[in-house]
């Protein structure tokens, strides 16, 4: 049963929102699966090229305690599904927020502050930290990320920002079962002379940078398809 650890956090943690998705009276979120999952797949696959590269070169490697045993390219077959589930998972917390909780988005003011913020801290550790190369990548494409919205102020950040504190909670107890908080090792462990040797709990501090630049490029892509492909599909 060990060996199906990973593979079913990843099932579970999809399930939920997946079975929702099929709802048909309010959100019907079904209806953009073709640009959803269009998102999902093009902005998944940079991050697997980066997966696979650091896999490659020991920033983080995977327990094959906890594991089927299939990996592709060196990465485990869990890894792949987490880039299509996860994201799934997630970005849907943020769609069900749009919808049960309209009114809640920050002003432009507070959004863009809040972004100018980010953009000085991320590029500064990313700065401080060039001889670390998860900091420095995470960091710097976060940095990257928080500067084009400071240029282009797409409106979605000011409805993110808060939808990715809600999203954050079931993605720290997520990753904190991968990194060993709830198991006798980790499924995921990581060499630490290539990050800050900052926990959140047991994950190291740029997992959560990672996970905002993957999840709000998706909301990003998303929004530019559903606008590109207005019709939605019907099921």
């Amino acid at each position: 049963m060990q060996h199906y650890y990973y593979l079913l956090l990843d099932l579970l943690s999809f399930c939920i929102p997946f079975l929702f998705s099929f709802e048909r009276k309010r959100m019907h979120f079904i209806q953009y699966w073709k640009p959803f999952f269009s998102a999902i797949f093009i902005v998944g696959l940079f991050f697997i090229a980066w997966d696979i590269w650091f896999t490659e070169m020991g920033v983080w490697g995977f327990n094959d305690d906890y594991l089927i045993g299939l990996r592709i390219i060196g990465m485990p077959l869990e890894e792949y599904l987490f880039f299509l589930l996860i994201p799934y998972a997630s970005v849907f917390i943020h769609y069900a927020m749009e919808y049960f909780l309209p009114k809640l988005v920050l002003s432009k003011s507070v959004t863009h502050y809040i972004s100018l913020f980010l953009f000085v801290l991320s590029a500064a550790i990313a700065a401080l930290n060039t001889d670390k190369i998860y900091t420095v990548t995470a960091f710097g494409l976060f940095s990257l990320l928080t500067l084009f919205q400071l240029i282009f102020r797409w409106k979605f950040a000011s409805r993110f920002y808060l939808s990715f504190a809600i999203i954050y909670i079931p993605f720290f107890f997520v990753n904190n079962a991968l990194t060993g908080n709830y198991s006798a090792e980790p499924v995921v462990f990581y060499d630490d002379a290539e990050n800050l040797g900052i926990r959140v709990g047991t994950m190291p501090l740029e997992d959560s940078f990672y996970c905002f630049a993957l999840l709000y490029g998706i909301v990003l892509v998303f929004e530019y398809f559903k606008l590109r492909w207005q019709k939605p599909l019907t099921l």
